[in-house]
């Protein structure tokens, strides 16, 4: 099995040039020692228990043997000795094969063997460094060079996080996307402890004391079937442990404490006690994320101290999807399996909020990244809302939709605005098929419909530079990740290539291009190939209304 869940960009700039290797020194010890905490202490409890177990099984063994049943350590010293009983052959005798496995101390002919093999260890030379020894000609400092290369990353690269699922292995892979060679490869992957369902990317440094909060850097925020929430340097290869884990398991509490917080499975408002389903990275105030979860709450996460600030719990049911908003820094719009959508200012943890109301569970949120006042929910259904903030309000059934889009047969499992092209989205469902929409002042038109071949589509995510505004990272349940440039194809060019700013027609290319992994390489090529012309067929251009159910 292999799939890839969900994925997000990494804007330019942002990634070391030359990521630095894990290294594991008493600091670092020291800082696994006290996040790994509780995980230890639950370990040894365990092994405690198990070795209690095992004394009172053999007591009971004992004591149930009966009068006339000799116990397991009579039955061992009635065992007679083989040995004495067994007539060795004279040919045998000078082996001396009866004490084989005796264990003795060497004579002083073993002693004196063994000094003459090892005698002269005293005399070998052990250096520090191959620079040091005299004897080694060639030095390694090519091969540093060879690796220090293949893990540079360059300014106007794009790294691509993408949480995958692969022969029952959980993992985040981190991908380099090369636009102007067309190039997409595994840069590094990073271990997981459950099946991720949600990844944020974080420009704050997170779990470093030495380095200054107010500092730019370059981590990720994973959400998985587990209720903690694990913060990875990506900026580093190989770790082995996140920097910070947000929840249960990085609380350095006692162990008491931890008992208690063990058997209470209810929701609360220090941690999360189900699966975390969708992360948002407030990127004004960078010090805050919100996570929402299974166990139906909110929670709001101060990444400086790694602890809950805040806990909501106004859903009555699975909390899936959440995005701040672009210029009320402290709005958060929120999307539930109890039909609605809510929008809460984070400020007032006790206030009702804003909700609106949906045929179905919800799948996404997004806000309009060009318009303030307008989101969009979409839903299991297949089904599109966009909704005015300013018509919502407290009762869902009462908040009409400006307008609903039935977009695909089957559920909408990803969708996404352009954040640099004003009304180009993406939606993707688990019917197999990605499509392109042109959202006017009349609605959304269809653009073109595409099947990548990828499975269900379980993301869609435009790169969010001005210089890769086209370029939609698609992935479902057959693993493999692609990136699509929409300019390549015709309707998309016609649509929205005067929508781009500083950005006219000719400098578009004709010829499709999708690139994925180096390992799929030829199919994907031979793909676009395929698909060119069909794209062009597919366009279909017009008002929204042919596409659209209006309120």
């Amino acid at each position: 099995m292999s799939m890839i869940t969900t994925a997000t960009w990494v804007p330019r700039g942002f990634a070391a040039p030359f990521p630095t290797k894990y290294t594991f020194d008493e600091e670092e010890f020291g800082r696994i020692a006290a996040l790994a905490k509780l995980q230890l202490d639950d370990a040894q409890e365990e092994l405690e228990e198990a070795q209690q177990n095992e004394e009172i099984d053999a007591e009971t063994t004992e004591s149930d043997g009966g009068a006339g049943k000799p116990s397991k350590k009579e039955k061992a010293s009635t065992v007679p000795d083989d040995r004495t009983e067994i007539e060795i052959d004279d040919d045998l005798k000078e082996y001396d094969l009866e004490h084989y496995d005796d264990d003795e101390e060497e004579g002083a002919q073993g002693e004196a063997q063994q000094m003459g093999m090892f005698g002269n260890v005293k005399s070998l030379a052990f250096y520090e460094s191959n620079e040091n020894d005299p004897y080694i000609t060639l030095k390694d400092a090519d091969d540093e060079d060879e690796d220090r290369e293949e893990l540079q990353i360059l300014a106007t690269d794009n790294l691509l996080l993408a949480a995958k699922i692969e022969d029952e292995l959980a993992h985040l892979e981190v991908y380099v996307y090369e636009d102007e060679a067309d190039n997409l490869y595994v840069h590094h992957d990073i271990m997981l402890p459950a099946i991720p369902l949600c990844v944020e990317w974080l420009n704050i440094p997170v779990g470093k004391p030495s380095v200054e909060k107010d500092s730019v850097a370059n981590f990720v925020a994973i959400g998985t079937f587990d209720p903690d929430i694990e913060i990875w340097d990506l900026d580093t290869v190989d770790c082995m442990y996140p920097n910070a884990i947000l929840g249960q398991g990085g609380n350095n509490a006692d162990i008491e404490k931890k008992k208690k917080k063990k058997k209470n499975k209810k929701a609360n408002g220090e941690y999360h006690v189900d699966a975390v389903l969708a992360l948002a990275a407030n990127r004004k105030h960078r010090n805050l994320l919100a996570s929402a979860s299974a166990d139906k709450t909110v929670k709001l996460w101060d990444l400086h101290t790694t602890k809950c600030a805040q806990s909501y719990n106004y859903h009555t049911d699975k909390v899936c999807a959440l995005a701040w908003h672009q210029v009320e820094s402290t709005v958060l719009l929120t999307g539930s399996y109890d039909h609605t959508a809510a929008i809460a200012d984070m400020r007032a943890p006790t206030a009702l909020p804003t909700r609106v109301g949906v045929e179905s569970d919800v799948e996404n949120v997004r806000w309009d990244p060009h318009d303030a006042n307008y989101f969009y929910v979409s839903t299991e259904n297949g089904i599109i809302h966009c909704f005015d903030v300013r018509t919502a309000s407290k009762d869902p059934s009462a908040s009409k939709s400006v307008w609903q889009l039935q977009a695909h047969e089957e559920s909408v499992s990803s969708f996404d605005l352009n954040p640099v092209i004003p009304g180009f989205m993406a939606t993707g469902s688990t019917d197999k098929t990605v499509k392109l929409w042109n959202i006017s002042a009349t609605g959304p038109s269809l653009v073109v419909s595409r099947d990548f071949d990828v499975g269900k589509v379980f993301t869609t995510s435009f790169a969010p530079d001005k210089e890769v505004a086209f370029r939609l990272a698609v992935a479902g349940s057959k693993g493999n990740m692609n990136v699509w440039d929409t300019s390549t194809n015709s309707g998309v060019r016609k649509a929205f290539a005067q929508k781009l700013p500083d950005k006219p027609m000719g400098d578009f290319g004709v010829e499709d291009k999708l690139v994925g992994v180096a390992d799929e390489e030829s199919s994907s090529s031979e793909d676009g190939e395929d698909d060119d012309e069909e794209d062009d067929d597919d366009q279909i251009e017009g008002s929204g209304g042919d596409s659209m159910d209006e309120d």
